[in-house]
């Protein structure tokens, strides 16, 4: 069996294209949906067994692509008959480059392309290192796509409607465009082999076949992208790109020296009556049921269907392993022992829709905290923290989208209907001056009484200091034994100052005091320097600091220039930015924000970006808050 996934933007027709291909005998595939709408495809294709695995497009899908193509022998990128939408196109094709998975592009509707194909090839370009050449190129008649010229072969093909392609004379209109094409593959294939490149020196026509050889060559060493063109709705060019995924994709034997795992992970949901389900292609040996796989013994497993028992899954074929709790998408790369590290180019984007969470019933408490980690198990987008301020938990989503589905699955398949609430900002205090205390904590009841007399000095530190205790004690006035207890009687003083915020980046010195041989103890010391340090805080009087974030955001190049008005207007600083050194067509722009205006960066970054641009955020020092 082979495996493709199918990738691209929104409203490229990935899933037409999925089910064209399907189809394309007029069979009867069989589809499976999980979790996020992704699915998987079964078909034949000329008596060999293929599946397609397709995901939704849109940033907030993007997390769920990196274990599909981990478990894929190649993959077609779907992309507009559009050069203006390359932009949209750039994330998927930065992503499919960095896992250097064999792929083909695929320009779909190209029936109602008002672009040149090679002026979409040529915006496509921009954003990939290696070169993308065309293989077909359309053939029009009064302004309309009727047909495509293959490069290689140099036939000619009419399109018909939701039927197989017809062979045609080669118009002479387009002969000319053809023969430039041809040339242009053929020079570009010749730079990987040096027969092909003797033959063009010596002005020798390649054989077809030959030329086929080579086409196959580059594309399984991912030295050049193939773009083919057709339009999935009316089922042109179907056969076309079938038949070179039949002959150029590569065997699952090189997906696993690649992966190098005994099986991946591909998809995975959980359903109320099967519960954790996987998608898992076997490479290696196979995989069986009751065997070992990531540490524990997996259970059964079944066709996509989730009904049909599979004995055993043989090298390269996949199946759903039902009721395997332990196997997770956050680490999909599967041995016998465990899981490997994910490899460099897998890994997600920050999830910097973050938001509070908690269940509308508080009942639901417990539930809900065991429901989120299940959930981030097949989703690897997610993110669960801990709420500094409040001590909820923070979910943290790749977007609104992303948010609603995992509210629709909480509620559906965990019955927990969940609310969810702004973040607060993380707010700090600090004095601007210094100041002394002096302070006396008496109390007397009946029986041994408390008795602390304290003397400190407080002044400010700089940013990032925190907090420093010293102490100048002279003639044994505070014993040395209760001198821990006033510290630790400061430090309980800054957990909240005079505005209610943690205090930070100050000093506090114990000049003097005095204690009672029998009434002084450690409790009355550390009340006495907790009470110290508070009454001096709201005499010096503290000011309000916010936390200030190094944001780098990685954004396509024609974005950049627009980005400097954003964040000024979000109260940000610009670092600057440059060429993103790993990713052709991209950059890295720096600036320092106000924490409290992350939410709002992500909320303008999708808007002014197109949605294609993603940022880490760091904590970098805190500024008063104006």
């Amino acid at each position: 069996m082979k495996v493709v996934s199918i990738v691209g933007p929104s409203q490229a027709g990935k899933s037409t294209l999925a089910d064209a291909l399907a189809t394309i005998e007029g069979g009867k595939p069989r589809k499976h949906v999980l979790f996020g709408d992704a699915a998987v495809t079964k078909f034949k294709f000329m008596e060999e067994d293929w599946a397609i695995l397709d995901a939704p497009g849109g940033a907030d899908h993007l997390p769920q692509l990196a274990p599909m193509l981990a478990a894929s022998d190649a993959v077609v990128l779907c992309v507009p008959a559009d050069a203006e939408a390359a932009v949209l196109v750039a994330p998927y094709l930065r992503l499919v480059e960095e896992a250097d998975l064999p792929t083909f592009i695929f320009i779909n509707k190209i029936d109602t392309a008002q672009d040149r194909t090679s002026e979409i090839v040529a915006a496509l370009q921009n954003y990939c290192p290696h070169g993308i050449v065309l293989r077909q190129i359309p053939i029009r008649e009064n302004g309309q796509v009727i047909g495509a010229v293959d490069l290689i072969s140099e036939r000619a093909w009419e399109y018909h409607d939701h039927a197989r392609s017809s062979l045609m004379e080669l118009p002479a209109s387009v002969m000319d465009r053809e023969a430039e094409a041809r040339t242009e593959l053929l020079e570009h294939l010749a730079d990987f082999d040096e027969v092909l490149l003797t033959e063009l020196i010596e002005d020798q026509a390649p054989m077809t076949d030959e030329v086929y050889e080579v086409s196959t060559k580059v594309l399984q060493h991912h030295d050049l992208l193939p773009a083919l063109l057709g339009s999935a709705s009316h089922g042109n060019g179907m056969m076309r790109l079938m038949k070179s995924l039949r002959h150029e994709v590569p065997g699952v034997e090189e997906t696993a020296a690649r992966v190098g795992a005994l099986a991946v992970g591909a998809l995975a949901d959980n359903v109320k009556h099967l519960g954790k389900t996987v998608l898992v292609r076997a490479l290696g040996e196979g995989v069986a049921p009751g065997a070992k796989l990531a540490g524990a013994n997996i259970g059964s497993i079944t066709d996509i269907d989730a009904k049909t028992q599979i004995g055993a899954l043989a090298p390269g074929e996949i199946g759903l392993t039902v009721k395997t709790d332990h196997l997770s998408l956050g680490a999909p790369l599967y041995t016998t022992e465990g899981s490997l590290e994910n490899l460099p180019w897998m890994a997600c984007h920050a999830a910097n829709h973050a938001l509070l969470i908690e269940p509308e019933n508080e009942r639901d408490e417990t539930r809900l905290a065991a429901a989120l980690p299940k959930i981030m198990e097949i989703d690897p987008g997610l993110a669960l923290q801990t709420d500094p301020i409040t001590g909820k938990t923070l979910l943290g989503t790749q977007g609104p989208l992303h948010l609603r589905r995992v509210l629709e699955k909480l509620d559906g398949d965990f019955g927990i209907k969940a609310v969810t609430a702004p973040q607060g900002t993380a707010l700090c205090e600090t004095i601007t001056g210094p100041g002394q205390n002096h302070y006396r904590h008496r109390k007397q009841s009946g029986g041994a009484g408390q008795f602390a007399d304290v003397v400190i000095e407080v002044k400010p530190l700089g940013r990032g200091e925190g907090f420093q205790f010293t102490e100048t004690v002279k003639g044994g006035a505070v014993p040395r034994n209760y001198i821990p207890s006033v510290e630790a009687g400061a430090r309980d003083a800054l957990a909240a100052g005079p505005k209610g915020h943690p205090v930070v980046d100050l000093a506090v010195n114990l000049s003097d005091g005095k204690h009672h041989a029998v009434d002084s103890s450690d409790h009355a010391f550390r009340t006495a320097g907790k009470m110290a340090l508070r009454e001096v805080l709201s005499t010096v009087g503290t000011v309000v600091l916010q936390p200030v974030c190094k944001v780098t955001i990685s954004v396509p190049s024609v974005y950049s220039g627009g980005l400097s008005p954003l964040v000024s207007g979000l109260k940000g600083q610009v670092l600057g930015f440059e060429a993103d050194p790993g990713a052709k067509g991209w950059d890295l722009f720096e600036a320092l924000m106000p924490a409290s205006s992350l939410t709002e960066l992500f909320q303008s970054l999708g808007g002014a970006t197109r949605g294609t641009a993603s940022f880490t955020a760091m904590l970098d020092h805190y500024e008063e808050q104006y």
